[in-house]
């Protein structure tokens, strides 16, 4: 949400950042609905005053015994109490309208974030590591993952496209690569471990930006709550409506959750393979932070995800997303995209983006400075630290063999109960 007092002091700003993200103008419509809430309100206070003015001139009428001016004064301030609940829902309305069309308008880009369409248009800040030089011709998980427990036929029959059943040794691997980075973001980044609600209703959804816009790339249930596409909706709501002390903050908080997506908006994409499901598995970082200290967070955010990746030996590539591959609620976004020697190319493993106070105000969520009166909304941070099937896909590309089993990760060795390599599965 936006700060409308920023777009009736600067319309021009407004509307430029906007044109950076590819949307049309709006402060202009934006503005005229201000108006008219204001000018509202206004009469409304009028009314009020008036009304308070009316009745006790009715008291000294009478007290002078002159009852035609009383009578006259009660006829009028009949006339206002009717007009008064009228403006009132007048106000309601037009405030809603207002809001409605603020929730439906993109955060605006952080100056430093390129400009683009697409993601033609994000630009590489770094790399790290150096892909592993095979002495055959790699395969894509989707071809080396079914003979190891990657089954995909069993996933679609009991579930659909879009569904996956792991088996033995890739179960236990996908699991540990789980409790890996939980266990490393709790530990050593200092992440506060959540056990969140799955399921949430719309006030929760609303406050991380995915209604109105994004319903249909979410599932709902039928008592009407939906199924949390990113723990960050869970996380990041923990502090809804809240007014935090300055010492709670920065809040770090992680999870490990499920996560499900009808993926509406990326149909055709990724159909193959375990890269784009409707149901997965992903730890999630959040950060509250005041507003100065969110971009500093951003960066650490960051490096707590490209930990993961380090420590796990993949290779990666740093992007800073362009105006118009970035999310609806950031202002500033890194994606991670991991090496995968199967399809030659780099691919989105992490996200992480710095929402500045777009979430906190649709959550109307503030926090009380120690060195100043009044309150300010806090910013709020997500990313991935990571997404566990992604990983998963990656481990098994980059840690593949020529006889077609996959070597488990020096750094995993603990979670894996004595297993150091998947082999396919007898029958």
């Amino acid at each position: 949400m936006h700060d409308i007092r920023l777009i009736r002091e600067n319309p021009e700003a407004f509307d430029a950042a906007l044109a950076r993200r590819g949307v049309e103008a709006a402060s202009a419509s934006i503005l005229e609905m201000d108006t008219r809430r204001r000018d509202i309100a206004t009469r409304m206070q009028e009314v009020q005053a008036r009304r308070n003015e009316a009745s006790k001139a009715i008291g000294a009428a009478m007290g002078k015994g002159d009852k035609d001016t009383a009578e006259a004064l009660k006829t009028e301030v009949a006339a206002l109490k009717t007009e008064l609940p009228a403006l009132e829902e007048d106000e309601r309305t037009q405030t809603a309208l207002q809001n409605a069309a603020l929730s439906a308008i993109p955060n605006l880009p952080a100056a430093e974030v390129p400009e683009g369409e697409d993601e033609a248009g994000n630009a590489e800040v770094s790399r790290w590591g150096t892909p592993r030089d095979f002495a055959f011709t790699p395969k894509e998980h989707a071809d080396l993952g079914p003979a190891l427990g990657l089954d995909f036929e069993t996933g679609a029959l009991i579930a659909g496209a879009r569904f996956t059943f792991l088996k033995g040794g890739m179960a236990r691997l996908h699991r540990a690569l789980a409790q890996f980075m939980l266990d490393r973001q709790t530990g050593e980044n200092g992440y506060m471990e959540c056990i969140p609600p799955l399921l949430v209703k719309d006030e929760a959804v609303f406050g991380t930006g995915q209604l109105p816009k994004f319903a249909e790339d979410l599932f709902r249930t039928t008592d009407r709550r939906w199924l949390i596409p990113t723990a960050e909706v869970s996380l990041t709501n923990a502090v809804q409506g809240q007014i935090l002390n300055d010492a709670q903050l920065p809040l770090r908080m992680t999870a490990l959750t499920p996560c499900f997506r009808s993926e509406a908006g990326a149909a055709g994409r990724d159909t193959r393979g375990f890269i784009r499901q409707h149901q997965f598995e992903k730890v999630e970082l959040v950060s509250i932070t005041r507003p100065e200290e969110s971009e500093a967070e951003h960066e650490r955010m960051t490096a707590c995800a490209e930990g993961v990746l380090q420590a796990l030996g993949l290779p990666y590539r740093k992007m800073l997303l362009c105006t118009g591959d970035m999310g609806f609620t950031a202002r500033k976004t890194y994606d991670l995209e991991v090496w995968l020697p199967g399809q030659n190319a780099y691919r989105e493993i992490s996200s992480c983006s710095n929402c500045g106070d777009f979430q906190a105000r649709r959550m109307n969520t503030r926090y009380r400075p120690a060195d100043a009166k009044g309150t300010e909304f806090v910013h709020t941070l997500n990313g991935s630290g990571l997404a566990v099937g992604r990983t998963l896909v990656a481990v098994l590309e980059n840690y593949q063999q020529e006889d077609g089993s996959v070597d488990v990760p020096e750094v995993l060795l603990p979670y894996m109960g004595g297993l150091t390599r998947l082999v396919p599965l007898a029958g």
